[in-house]
């Protein structure tokens, strides 16, 4: 976990699968001044993977490395971040405040990540921060510069493809609904126009819950919070200050 800076309430920001805490890098001067932020890597992004990879793992590793935090958090997650979030959230509900869930639903069952994987697997190291943005794009490519890790051949992803493989086909093998189900704290639900998630389920989550809110952002793909930051800083910041009491 990462000491971000800033006072009051904690932030926790939970990245995406193959991101980084540092993927939060342009959320983290504006975050600062609703709380103490925090910024936490997932295990298998940069250090060891659980030795199930299960979300049950991942998350019994995030309930471990935040136990210094004794305040309830808002947490505010991106995609597989937003998952453990709520997840988290469920199996501990004393321990959260507040939830912002970023373009992630609860209901992949029967997907696969094959193709996925096998395109991944494909990724050459990268020569310099050029190659990965001529790559990706320039919001793909900020996303993955600041997630990969620099090696003596260039930039290379910073965990297993195997893993991150095995992460995603779990969500192809089971449901969240009734951890979702089970949350009454405050949430925010932000889906992209281009979103990666199963048709109306965003929307389905904000109906299940006594105190949810949900926007979809145009303009936007799976990376709201890059692709329209100013958008989503707004929409982030109205929800915290509602919650906070700003």
């Amino acid at each position: 976990m990462h000491d971000e800076g800033g006072t009051g309430v904690p932030i926790l920001l939970l990245h995406g699968l193959m991101g980084s805490a540092r993927t939060w890098r342009d959320q983290l001067e504006w975050l600062r001044g609703y709380g103490h932020v925090y910024t936490f890597d997932a295990a298998g992004h940069g250090r060891p993977a659980p030795t199930e990879l299960t979300t049950e793992a991942f998350i019994d590793d995030l309930a471990a490395a935040t136990a210094q935090i004794t305040e309830p958090m808002v947490v505010i997650g991106h995609s597989m971040g937003g998952l453990h979030g709520w997840v988290f959230a469920a199996r501990y509900p004393g321990r959260v405040r507040a939830l912002v869930v970023e373009d992630i639903a609860p209901d992949f069952t029967g997907r696969t990540a094959a193709n996925w994987a096998a395109m991944i697997e494909a990724w050459p190291p990268f020569p310099d921060e050029r190659a990965v943005l001529d790559f990706f794009g320039p919001v793909a490519g900020r996303y993955f510069l600041n997630s990969f890790e620099q090696a003596a051949d260039g930039y290379r992803l910073h965990g297993s493809v195997a893993t991150f493989r095995a992460i995603s086909e779990e969500w192809g093998t089971r449901d969240f609904w009734a951890q979702w189900k089970a949350i009454t704290v405050p949430a925010l639900l932000i889906e992209g126009e281009f979103t990666i998630t199963p048709e109306g389920q965003m929307w389905q989550m904000a109906l299940a819950h006594p105190d949810a809110a949900y926007v979809k952002i145009p303009n936007s793909g799976h990376l709201v919070h890059d692709d329209q930051p100013e958008r989503y800083r707004a929409e982030v910041e109205q929800f915290l200050r509602r919650v906070l009491g700003k």
